[in-house]
């Protein structure tokens, strides 16, 4: 049984491209795995500083795992801040790191090309994480490509911190799902909210028929053959269809005949009933919003013991222990 964490920013409604990348592999390891799950508040503070702002999307984040199948009993889960262990371990790997092992990530490096002010949180973004990974001293970390280079950062800080006190900390691996490949938004791109291209998970029914039919496609007349592999709304059907519907609609787009249109008619209402009994789940959740606080309190006081004893054992090595 392998240690995996995996977190969540608190910022804002999820899209089907969470869910599929992300939320429904990771939710599906606790059943064989011992699975840390967490909202990362501080994380979030880099870009979002409405604290009104930050407490409501907490509560949705916790709304949305919960609702999804995240069960409380077999996984860790909680928030970033619940557990303050993390902040004063990312103080004492700070003192381990380059400035130039910082200065290389390409997050950061992107975050600034594309116009974003910077602050220290963003720049240190790295050693945070470092500290949510080795604090509960993980295992296997699941990561996109843009952050796998994050995980090697913790390696690196890791392996240099054994290196001078000896096996306290164990080095993660990270693990790159290639079944799932990129979901495209509505325009074609990367589905993300920053692109305002996404489908939501919570939809209302209106909302998400409105937004499939959006979905950009090329102009391929009707009745000529068509591409599946390079058109967007087939690759958001696949996500939704089993196997035999998938190879009958892709029989459709290679013979010819079938208009983007009556794809999307098909997909809108797959969506809909997908995330049915999460919708419903989700809304009997809201009902008892202290219920739910008090399922990450105590996710965090269970999660607490672990990050006790890997502090512990830190600072008797860098001689913060000094009685």
């Amino acid at each position: 049984m392998a240690r995996i964490l995996s977190g969540i920013q608190p910022s804002g409604t999820l899209h089907i491209g969470n869910y599929f990348a992300m939320m429904k592999p990771m939710i599906g390891y606790q059943k064989e795995h011992e699975l840390f799950c967490f909202i990362v508040n501080y994380h979030a503070m880099t870009s979002m500083q409405d604290g009104d702002d930050l407490r409501k999307n907490t509560i949705e984040a916790a709304l949305d795992f919960l609702a999804l199948g995240l069960d409380p009993d077999r996984a860790y889960f909680w928030v970033q801040s619940d557990v303050p262990e993390v902040t004063e371990l990312s103080w004492i790997l700070s003192c381990y790191t380059s400035l130039g092992l910082l200065e290389r990530s390409h997050s950061y490096k992107d975050k600034v090309a594309k116009g974003i002010v910077p602050n220290a949180g963003l720049f240190t973004y790295p050693i945070l994480m470092a500290a949510d990974i080795l604090l509960y001293k993980s295992q296997i970390i699941p990561v996109g490509r843009d952050q796998k280079q994050h995980v090697e950062i913790t390696r690196d800080i890791a392996e240099r911190f054994n290196g001078m006190y000896g096996e306290i900390f164990v080095i993660p691996e990270p693990l790159i799902s290639e079944d799932i490949s990129v979901i495209p938004g509505t325009d074609g791109q990367k589905m993300s909210k920053s692109y305002g291209n996404t489908i939501n998970i919570f939809e209302t029914e209106k909302e998400l028929k409105s937004k499939v039919m959006k979905i950009v496609t090329d102009s391929t007349p009707v009745a000529d053959p068509k591409d599946p592999e390079k058109c967007n709304v087939f690759a958001i059907y696949r996500l939704f269809a089993d196997r035999e519907k998938t190879a009958a609609m892709k029989e459709k787009y290679l013979k010819g005949g079938t208009g983007y249109g009556e794809v999307k008619k098909e997909l809108y209402p797959m969506i809909w009933e997908f995330f049915r009994p999460y919708r419903e789940k989700r809304e009997e959740l809201r009902k008892d919003i202290g219920e739910v606080v008090n399922i990450l309190k105590k996710g965090a006081e269970k999660t607490r013991k672990i990050a006790v004893m890997t502090l512990d054992e830190v600072k008797h090595a860098v001689g913060l222990v000094y009685h």
